[in-house]
């Protein structure tokens, strides 16, 4: 038999209801307002006490309202904090249950991808989602079986707010561990991020990507190609995890791959240098700048990753050498219109002459004993004592080092 203090409850909860029901947006924002002051931190028990056992009742009637009002944005931050009290709670299984089955997952998905929500909207829906994602693997599953991640995926690249794009890219490393079913699709949709415009996405997808990398263990081919494109990039700490990325995937199968791309990179074609170049550049009005083009970026950064490369591993010296990287080392060499490519293969150069006798026997020979001796003196400031005929030199140099072998280095 119901108690005359539990009657007075019930009559209470009703009443609040009746209340909810009843209400317009303001007075609704002001009830979740009070109650995400007053049950921070509460467990579902709590939350059912306070309800007198009708917190899933309360749960259902926010994301009714959730599901009917997201695309205006009316008092959505309330809305998703308060969702996210009753589902972040101890013991809030049922709650989660409740929230999926009622197609919570797939609203919080829709939100991510609307041009007209605030990001700090989408931040906190993502945070709904890190939740689901931490209850287990088959919350993970239904994320991902409801193209979640596409739609995180597209939030990273086109957020322009950092802390946004910090909760994807929690999500994204989220929906990689203990997933086996869909960490694969987690994975290759960190490559196709690659290309997106944004350095901070860039950077932070290739964070995620060295530590899914290390998830799924063997790389997939369709990694290298936008792995060699970011090396583009102006920001220095996009190139330093693009590198840091590039070393960590020698021992896998795209080895061949990335090796053979960063030496090409190095001696890009007429054709890449028109295609990089901005149009601004060709407008005779416009106002001459020194900025280099996106290839010349490109070209620099390839020299320092494989002088990274050679220096940790003797073996990937060897593959360098017999892809005729001096050849292409000495090229861009000769780049007078970006410093950073002459001092970088310079400085990369120098180490292979002063490890291979072979190198540096083919080296003296295809640039002349005066050019070799201002390398070795000085190789860092080398390309400030360049004349014209140095440069004609090393652009059209015929250096073809043989075959090399461990045992060969000096």
């Amino acid at each position: 038999m119901i108690s005359v203090k539990e009657q007075e409850a019930i009559s209470q909860l009703m009443e609040f209801f009746k209340d909810w029901d009843n209400s317009g947006k303001v007075t609704r924002c002001r009830i979740l307002n009070n109650f995400i002051t007053s049950n921070q931190g509460r467990t579902a028990l709590e939350l059912e006490e306070e309800f007198s056992q009708g917190g899933s009742l309360f749960l259902a009637r926010i994301t009714t309202w959730l599901r009917l009002s997201y695309m205006f944005g009316t008092c959505l931050k309330e809305i998703l904090q308060s969702i996210s009290i009753f589902l972040s709670s101890t013991g809030s299984s049922r709650y989660k249950v409740e929230f999926v089955e009622v197609g919570g997952i797939l609203t919080l998905l829709e939100i991510l991808g609307l041009n007209q929500i605030s990001d700090q909207n989408k931040t906190e829906a993502l945070k709904i989602l890190q939740i689901l994602g931490r209850s287990g693997r088959t919350y993970k599953e239904l994320i991902c079986e409801s193209y979640g991640v596409r739609s995180v995926a597209e939030c990273l690249a086109k957020s322009k707010l950092e802390e946004t794009q910090e909760q994807a890219r929690v999500l994204l490393e989220l929906l990689a561990h203990g997933n086996p079913k869909y960490q694969t699709q987690v994975y290759k949709g960190l490559i196709a991020l690659l290309a997106c415009d944004s350095p901070k996405a860039q950077h932070l997808t290739l964070q995620t990507l060295r530590t899914v990398q290390g998830i799924v263990q063997t790389a997939h081919p369709s990694i290298t190609e936008p792995l060699l494109a970011v090396l583009q990039s102006m920001h220095l700490e996009v190139q330093n995890e693009a590198l840091q990325l590039i070393w960590e995937l020698m021992n896998t199968d795209v080895r061949p791959a990335l090796l053979k791309g960063l030496v090409s990179l190095l001696k890009p074609s007429q054709r890449e240098k028109t295609k990089s170049r901005p149009q601004i550049l060709d407008d005779p009005t416009a106002p001459q700048i020194s900025e280099p083009l996106p290839t010349f970026i490109q070209q620099a950064a390839s020299a320092k990753a494989i002088g990274m490369l050679a220096r940790e591993s003797p073996q990937l010296c060897e593959d360098l050498i017999n892809l005729s990287v001096i050849h292409h080392l000495l090229y861009a060499m000769g780049n007078t219109e970006h410093t950073d490519s002459q001092r970088q293969a310079s400085l990369t150069l120098e180490y292979f002459v002063s490890s291979f006798p072979a190198v540096e026997e083919d080296v003296r020979t295809a640039i002349g004993e005066k050019l070799f001796r201002m390398l070795m003196e000085n190789a860092e400031l080398l390309y400030m004592k360049l004349d014209r005929v140095h440069i004609d030199i090393l652009i059209s140099n015929q250096a073809n080092v043989p075959r090399v072998k461990e045992e060969s280095r000096h």
